[in-house]
């Protein structure tokens, strides 16, 4: 795919976001019921009906490429081009009434997402990636005008660090400690790979368990907004690996790359359900 078809795909997955957004801020705050899977992470009605809507818009855009997605097909075998579908990132967070939720959409090409899209409908924010990271709001459903945006470098005066509101581990925490992090601020859902494109925070360490539908948008993002997303080893995160049932090892997101060299990731990831 060359760069103009990636922009093309990226805006229409934008759109498919948006469009699903509104499907949870119909639910959002509002008693939504759900159910708690054998791992005991919940799944609302919200969750539902926001991945038949993607994955319906998905088929009609783009009836050759198949769709991984944590609800109701997690278990398909990847192709070499299929998307990864998150259609709501921070459940847990959605039914407590907070507004940092995501939908997480991402075309993945080999072992590498190639466009992808990141809804914040609870924030009214919306990124999306083909060849370049672009950030816009949403307005009535829809993405607003797009403007590029970029992660920064490291500040001299010390990194903000992202963590998860309800998931933390002893080996983030030593993650961190080796680096000169000078404030932290817990933000739920993959939202955090969307500030650190944005040049609003520095770094997003997690070492406790994540799978790929969780990571592969916002991976493509702070990418392409010149950041990096490394693993134990200083590469990147490897997408379609089914046979791992499509779990991640440890990764952080890092606006300044430089800052690879100085973090030490563990190789294990411990548990090996999904944190949602």
């Amino acid at each position: 795919m060359d760069e103009t078809e990636r922009e093309g795909i990226a805006r229409r997955l934008a759109e498919i976001a948006c469009a699903a957004g509104e499907v949870l801020r119909h639910h959002h705050a509002k008693g939504c019921s759900h159910s708690l899977k054998p791992d005991g992470s919940p799944a609302s009605v919200a969750d539902i009906e926001a991945e038949a809507l993607i994955l319906a818009a998905l088929a009609e855009r783009f009836p050759d490429i198949p769709a991984v997605a944590e609800e109701t097909c997690h278990d398909r075998k990847p192709a070499a081009r299929f998307f990864l579908v998150d259609p709501l990132d921070g459940t847990r967070e959605f039914l407590a009434g907070t507004p940092e939720y995501a939908v997480c959409i991402a075309l993945v090409a080999g072992e590498r997402p190639v466009a992808a899209a990141l809804a914040a409908p609870g924030l009214g924010r919306i990124w999306w990636a083909g060849a370049r990271a672009l950030e816009a709001e949403i307005a009535q459903g829809r993405p607003g005008e797009p403007r590029a945006v970029r992660a920064r470098p490291a500040p001299a005066d010390g990194l903000v660090a992202l963590g998860s509101r309800r998931h933390g581990d002893p080996e983030t925490e030593a993650c961190l400690a080796a680096l000169p992090v000078a404030a932290q601020h817990p933000v739920g859902s993959a939202v955090k790979f969307g500030l650190v494109a944005s040049g609003e925070a520095d770094l997003y360490v997690r070492c406790g368990p994540t799978m790929e539908w969780d990571t592969a948008a916002g991976d493509h993002i702070v990418t392409a907004a010149g950041g990096c997303v490394v693993t134990p080893g200083g590469g990147p995160l490897a997408y379609g690996r089914h046979a791992a049932g499509y779990r991640n090892g440890a990764f952080a997101a890092l606006g300044d790359p430089r800052l690879a060299g100085r973090l030490a990731l563990p190789v294990s990831s411990g548990s090996a359900a999904a944190a949602r």
